[in-house]
């Protein structure tokens, strides 16, 4: 009997999960993506999609779902990553042995427009580290130890660059910290951060006044109700500080590791050894730091030469 595509789905999840290491976010947009997919084949084969009906889908199959996602106005990275969800579920199922259907590989990815990241200013990413030790008065429950644990995780992000995956992966154990520590990062790369003297007070501090659930293998980073802290509720802290400082929407927890990286470039450092504290795979996703720079520069000249004005 052919296996339904809902139940392929979970175990694909499962080895993203347990084999890949994929991060909660990964997991959730992917497995959002799929079921959207799965909710349109449904409609558009007019039956039940099992896994000899994924045998059979054609590359217009496919092509067609990204049509109407397209009217339903996702954009051009959003598109990206539901392609990107649909040929891992369907490597997934040829690694497996369960089917091998070439059509997701027979799509073109859409390009997407090329960004600058937008780091803080260093004033404004000491601001954010003040602000964030500072109680909220908005929230009278807000527990005493919720400001320490906030300072450590944004002086973590910060001071040493950290995903925000990566920082909410350390472990009660961990701290105090050493010198360095060594960070399982996109693609299972291990990197050797260094860790400042500021990094090692603002976790001890929170240390000490974590609340004392779990064993050493429990999360680091608790939430307000003692659970795993989550990436969305980092988000939801980052939104808060901007708000009350007044900066701009590009303010979110990514930003302090392009400040880290931005700011190390201010100082001096080469681009060979941030691409390595940082973990990028590819010198070129480093270099983008570089325009940074560049733009900056380019604004001062515009500015300050005669025959610019």
């Amino acid at each position: 009997m052919a296996r339904s595509a809902e139940s392929l789905k979970q175990e694909w999840l499962s080895a993203l999960a347990h084999e890949r290491r994929a991060s909660p976010h990964t997991l959730q947009a992917y497995g959002d993506d799929l079921s959207r997919f799965l909710e349109f084949l449904r409609e558009h084969i007019g039956g039940a999609v099992n896994e000899r009906a994924l045998a059979e889908l054609s590359a217009s199959d496919i092509r067609a779902f990204i049509t109407q996602r397209r009217r339903e106005n996702l954009g051009p990275r959003g598109v990206q990553r539901a392609l990107a969800a649909i040929r891992s579920f369907f490597r997934y199922l040829a690694k497996a042995e369960i089917l091998d259907n070439p059509a997701p590989r027979a799509i073109r990815t859409p390009r997407t427009p090329k960004t600058l990241p937008r780091p803080l200013s260093e004033r404004d990413a000491k601001r954010v580290i003040e602000e964030a030790g500072q109680k909220d008065e908005t929230n009278e429950r807000e527990p005493a130890w919720i400001a320490a644990r906030n300072v450590a995780l944004l002086t973590l992000l910060y001071g040493a660059g950290l995903r925000i995956s990566e920082a909410l992966s350390l472990k009660r154990k961990d701290v105090p910290l050493g010198d360095s520590i060594v960070i399982l990062g996109k693609g299972r790369k291990e990197r050797n951060v260094p860790i400042l003297p500021a990094i090692r007070q603002a976790l001890d501090a929170y240390a000490t006044q974590r609340p004392g659930t779990g064993d050493d293998d429990a999360p680091l980073f608790l939430s307000r109700r003692g659970n795993p802290m989550s990436a969305r509720e980092a988000q939801s802290l980052m939104q808060n500080l901007r708000s009350r400082l007044g900066l701009s929407e590009s303010a979110t927890p990514h930003a302090l590791r392009h400040s880290f990286a931005s700011h190390l470039l201010d100082g001096g450092a080469d681009l060979r050894s941030v691409q390595e504290l940082l973990g990028h795979a590819s010198l070129s996703t480093t270099q983008t730091y570089t325009k940074i720079e560049t733009r900056k520069l380019m604004e001062t000249y515009r500015k300050a030469h005669p025959r610019a004005r």
